[in-house]
This record gives structure tokens, C-alpha cells and sequence, in this order.
């Protein structure tokens, strides 16, 4: 079913600051399956507090943990030794009536619970159904709730951290700032339209141009840290290449700190690519082990070169290996050339051995490093963070935008807002900027939700898990 479906029909997609007032109750498991400690079922809407008084033989009070059983009242069966949860709204997740039951985490358990409270009139949740109301009910914005979903799902320490504070608002602040200053820009040229420029100054005092070249800075320092944040959200696809037996497995396995590929003397041992993720300066690295690239007759060997070829072809960052204890060959260098106009960092492997390889035919870039004993380990590390993020450092208090869709409308609204200042540079009637203009905080609001459709609102809400 579609979220859309469950709003009410009252529902007003201008404005999330109203109290949208739902006459059903939802429920849902809201801890992950399997075997646990506790699990609970979570209830939200009019109805929860009674649903749960008549299978509880606690007295429920606000904001007050009880324990209790949960009793079948159609067989007087005992379900479950439970501690209910009861938070009376709108001081509430969802601005609703909220009944929290912590279970033993056994799935039977938790399942009949669930059963009993939908048999009393309570009914499923869709995915992300409960954030969905604390956005409807204007208790979050649509920026903090996709940040809800973030901290779900966050892999390292710096996406929970840019997760958190999505849902402390700082992206929400920042936008609402650059809103009020388009809009300053946009009633000001209105009024223009209606009266003198004269009476218009002395009533609002603005620099247009100004106003809008201070937005223009603002969105495109945004933008520029999103290519950021979305690098440590989805993490950079990383192929460890090279010809054989220099070194690439035991590359991987030091990398990941445990041995995790075939490590032989025997070149050709890896037939195949090896997939890993490694976290490096809190950025995920998808690390590809291929297999050795070079000439072969071997069937089983060449479908592994191919696949190898086409790893590094993919790849948004190439581990070029060579090994530093033998002369450069021809298929070194041809490896070598493979850097040129992308991202690499070539690897002199087996540096705790005695040197031969010609390093001044190296890029002067090139990290020394031991797979064996992890000598410059820490170069390389630091040599990783530095081509994912081109240099980039995300100061601590920016605000952080990680997702596509968001990235996507800062540009559409850096691309009205460059429109309109350049039209008003050149004179063009304030009537043609304010067009442009509107449709920069349009784009802008598709981030906050203002303007949220159903289809998009479906998009985003359906990601989440049920329960939440």
C-alpha cells in the first residue's frame, strides 16, 4: 500500500507546521527480527492507550514505565512479562498518543503481541509510517526525518555523526537562512514592480545583488560538502591492481587486518575478484582484489584478467602494486599508464626487501609500503583519505548533505539563483528574477518538505523499516 493512502484526506502539502489528526491507531515490531533480550511493539494514534488497557493488568500513567502481562482477553492465556511505555501527545515522536511494550525478544512472543493488538483495532504500519506522522505533524522537517533513517543505517563514526546532526536541524537552519534571504531578495523586487524603487528603498533595506551573491557562496559551499558527504555515506569503489604475486592479496588482507584472501608465492594464485569493505579515516573503501593482470593461456586464469580489467575500469580509485624488490617490466608500466587522468595511488610493495625497482619511474606520489610488516601503512592511509575527498576537509559545524536528492536540489536552486542574479545584473525586469527565484525555493523546499508530493514522500518513507 502506498503511504500516500494513509494520510488524510485534510491533509495540506503547503505547510507541516499544522497538527494532522489521523482516526486510526498503527502498530508495529519496532526491534530487528530475530532471537534477543527485549523486543517491542510500538503503538501510535487515538486509540493505543485503550488497545493496550485491555490486554495489560498494569494501570498505565504518562511517561511512567510499568511492568506487567499481556493477557489474551478472548482465552485468558498470559502472553508475555512486559514493561509498558504509555507518552501521552503531542510531546510525542509522532505528536500522537504513544504505548511502547518491551518484550522478551522472542520472535513467537513478539508476533503474538502484535497479533493481539491488531485483533483490539489497531492496524499495520507501513514502512516508515511512524516517521511519516512526526513529519506530517511538523514534529521534523523532511531533511531531519531522511537524517532518522541516516543514524539507522550509518556504517562509520562520521556518518553518524553528519546523521545526527541532520536530525539536531543544522542542515534544517542553514536552509531556512538562505530561504529568508532569497525571500528578502524576492519581496523586495515585487514590491518594485508595484511602486517607486524610491519608496521601496527607504522601506526595505537590501542589496539585491549583493543579497543574492551571498547566496550563491552559501549554496555552493553546500554543494561542495555534499560531494563530500556522500563519498563517506556510500564509500569509494577501490581496486587493488598489479601483475601477479606482487602483492595485491597480501595488500588486502593488511589493509582489512585479517587474512582474508589467498596469500601464495605462486603467481596466479587469485583467479577472481575478491570484494571487502575497509573503513579508512571513517570513509568506506570497497576493496576489490583482482586477479594478476598479464598474458595467459590459462582459460580459467584470462576470465579472471578480464574480470580484473573491467574492476579497474569501474573502479573510482585504482591501487596500482608494484613490486619495489624487482626491476620495472614492460606490463609495470603499461599498469602504470592506467593512471593517467583518474584517481590512483601506485604502491611499491616489499619495501622490507632490498630495493630494485627504478623508483624515480615512479609518480613522485608513490607510497613505500611493506604488505608484510605494514611499514607505511599510515601513508597509505592517509594517501586514500586524501584522493576520495580531493583534499577536502568537512569543518565540524557544517551542515552536511548526503543524499542525492538533496544534492540535486541545491544545484537546481544554485542554477535558478546564478540566473536571477545574473538577469539582475544586467537589467532585466524584476518580474523575470522573481520567476527564477521562486523556483529556487521551490527547489530548496523540495529538501525541507514544504512542498513534499505523495510519490516523493512514498519514495523516502518506504526505505525505512517497519516500526519506524
Amino acid at each position: 500500500m502506498s503511504l500516500a493512502a494513509t494520510m488524510p484526506a485534510s491533509y495540506n502539502k503547503q505547510s507541516t507546521i499544522g497538527f494532522v489528526m489521523y482516526d486510526d491507531t498503527i502498530a508495529a515490531i519496532a526491534t530487528p527480527p530475530g532471537e534477543g533480550g527485549l523486543g517491542i511493539v510500538r503503538l501510535s494514534g487515538p486509540d493505543a492507550w485503550s488497545i493496550v488497557r485491555e490486554l495489560f493488568d498494569g494501570a498505565l500513567e504518562d511517561r511512567r514505565v510499568v511492568h506487567g502481562w499481556i493477557h489474551d482477553p478472548a482465552t485468558g492465556e498470559t502472553i508475555d512479562e512486559v514493561m509498558v511505555t504509555p507518552m501521552a501527545g503531542p510531546k510525542t515522536y509522532t505528536r500522537e498518543s504513544i504505548v511502547e511494550i518491551g518484550c522478551h525478544g522472542s520472535p513467537l512472543a513478539l508476533q503474538l503481541v502484535l497479533k493481539l493488538v491488531l485483533h483490539r483495532g489497531a492496524r499495520l504500519a507501513n514502512p516508515g509510517e511512524f516517521t511519516l506522522r512526526a513529519f506530517l505533524n511538523g514534529r521534523l522537517d523532511l531533511s531531519r526525518a531522511e537524517a532518522v533513517l541516516d543514524v539507522i543505517q550509518a556504517k562509520t563514526q562520521a556518518n553518524l555523526r553528519f546523521a545526527l546532526q541532520g536530525m539536531q536541524g543544522r542542515l534544517s537552519e542553514s536552509l531556512s537562512r538562505l530561504r529568508q534571504r532569497i525571500l528578502t531578495v524576492q519581496a523586495y523586487l515585487t514590491a518594485c514592480i508595484d511602486f517607486p524603487e524610491d519608496e521601496v528603498e527607504s522601506q526595505i533595506d537590501i542589496d539585491p545583488s549583493t543579497a543574492l551573491a551571498e547566496a550563491l557562496d552559501e549554496l555552493r559551499q553546500l554543494i561542495a560538502v555534499a560531494e563530500a558527504g556522500m563519498i563517506y555515506r556510500h564509500g569509494v569503489r577501490t581496486a587493488i591492481v598489479g601483475k601477479p604475486n606482487v602483492g595485491k592479496s597480501s595488500l588486502l588482507n593488511r589493509l582489512l587486518g585479517e587474512d582474508r584472501a589467498i596469500v601464495a608465492a605462486v603467481p596466479g594464485t587469485t583467479r577472481d575478484t575478491v570484494e571487502e569493505a575497509v573503513q579508512v579515516a571513517g570513509i568506506p573503501f570497497h576493496l576489490i582484489d583482482t586477479a594478476g593482470i598479464r598474458e595467459t593461456r590459462d582459460t580459467v586464469e584470462h576470465l579472471g584478467v578480464e574480470r580484473s580489467r573491467q574492476a579497474a575500469r569501474s573502479a573510482d580509485l585504482l591501487l596500482i602494486v608494484v613490486d619495489g624488490s624487482e626491476a620495472l617490466s614492460e606490463a609495470d608500466v603499461q599498469l602504470l599508464a592506467m593512471a593517467d587522468g583518474r584517481g590512483s595511488i601506485v604502491i611499491a610493495n616489499k619495501c622490507d626487501l632490498p630495493q630494485e625497482a627504478d623508483l624515480s619511474a615512479l609518480p613522485a606520489s608513490a607510497i613505500r609500503l611493506s604488505a608484510l610488516t605494514g611499514d607505511g601503512l599510515g601513508s597509505l592511509h592517509d594517501a586514500m583519505a586524501k584522493a576520495a575527498l580531493g583534499g577536502m576537509v568537512i569543518p565540524n559545524d557544517a551542515p552536511v548533505v548526503t543524499d542525492p536528492r538533496q544534492k540535486a536540489a541545491l544545484e537546481a536552486a544554485f542554477e535558478q539563483v546564478t540566473t536571477a542574479h545574473q538577469a539582475l545584473e544586467q537589467g532585466s525586469p524584476e518580474d523575470f528574477v522573481t520567476i527564477d527565484l521562486a523556483s529556487a525555493l521551490s527547489a530548496l523546499s523540495q529538501i525541507t518538505g514544504e512542498n513534499a508530493s505523495e510519490e516523493l514522500l512514498d519514495a523516502i518513507f518506504q526505505r525505512f523499516c517497519i516500526g519506524k
